[in-house]
């Protein structure tokens, strides 16, 4: 198998930071006497400080340029999949009208309070609709990969281009299949009152098929008394090939390097990259 960029803030900010504070979609393996529901309430309370290093106005800044130099100029913005609303705050304050969604209440609750400019809905991104549509949609954190294998990435596409306006663009970052080192694992601690929190997380791809896992292990400590939740997720893999193949009936794709300071056509050889689709 062929490494990712050897970015272990990057994997952790995905494996770790997003996955859990946005979309516990299967059970969890956890200790009995804690509900899937507990502890997804419990953790989501901590989006924000597990967080705190993603730099979300670099993120939201990179993207406002490449929707000025490939879509119509509009204002008009969707972010999928959006958690707790930050990356819809750098856009209002860029001057768009914004909307978010994601499959769980608690992040809207908080993103509805750091955005109260901004509307929110309970959906998800793989079957949406909207009221009118949109010059730009964004998905950020490679939360792409939530949709539950290639049928539902395909109905997740098909979703984005009927909500764009004509010339349209579609933003994300994503992460190709046969570019995932099995043996790489990220680490992270945060600590927020008497509790610390420890993660882990990795990759693991077989090298066929359209899924990938996503192996977690989370320790909480809080007063000496630890617990432990270990799990593994179940993720759409797609090879940049593959994604390609699905967006161009619908978009323009243009590949960019995975860097938000910059705007560097993909090399062809990196394990992620960001896409900017202009609707067709």
């Amino acid at each position: 198998m062929l490494a990712l960029s050897p970015n272990v803030d990057l994997l952790r900010k995905f494996h770790c930071l997003a996955y859990y504070a946005r979309h516990l979609l299967f059970p969890m393996i956890q200790p009995a006497y804690m509900s899937a529901n507990a502890l997804y309430t419990d953790l989501s309370g901590y989006y924000d400080l597990m967080c705190v290093d993603i730099d979300y106005r670099a993120q939201s800044h990179s993207i406002d340029r490449l929707n000025q130099i490939f879509g119509n100029s509009g204002k008009t913005h969707l972010d999928l999949a959006c958690g707790t609303g930050p990356h819809i705050r750098h856009f209002i304050d860029l001057g768009y009208q914004s909307s978010g969604l994601d499959i769980n209440q608690p992040m809207l609750d908080r993103a509805t309070i750091r955005c109260p400019e901004a509307l929110f809905t309970l959906q998800d991104m793989c079957n949406f609709q909207v009221d009118e549509p949109l010059d730009l949609i964004t998905c950020f954190l490679y939360s792409i990969h939530y949709n539950n294998g290639m049928e539902k990435l395909k109905e997740c596409i098909r979703s984005v281009h009927s909500a764009l306006k004509t010339n349209g663009v579609f933003c994300f970052n994503a992460v190709d299949k046969n570019k995932i080192n099995n043996s790489l694992f990220a680490r992270h601690t945060a600590k927020e009152a008497d509790s610390i929190f420890s993660f882990s997380s990795g990759w693991n791809y077989c090298g066929s098929g359209e899924k990938q896992s996503l192996k977690l292990h989370i320790e909480k400590t809080t007063l000496g008394e630890t617990q432990i939740w270990d799990d593994e997720h179940t993720m759409v893999a797609v090879s940049f090939e593959e994604l390609q193949a699905l967006l161009r009936p619908y978009f323009d794709v243009h590949l960019f390097e995975h860097d938000y300071d910059k705007i560097i056509p993909w090399d062809k050889t990196s394990g992620n990259a960001i896409f900017t689709c202009v609707k067709i």
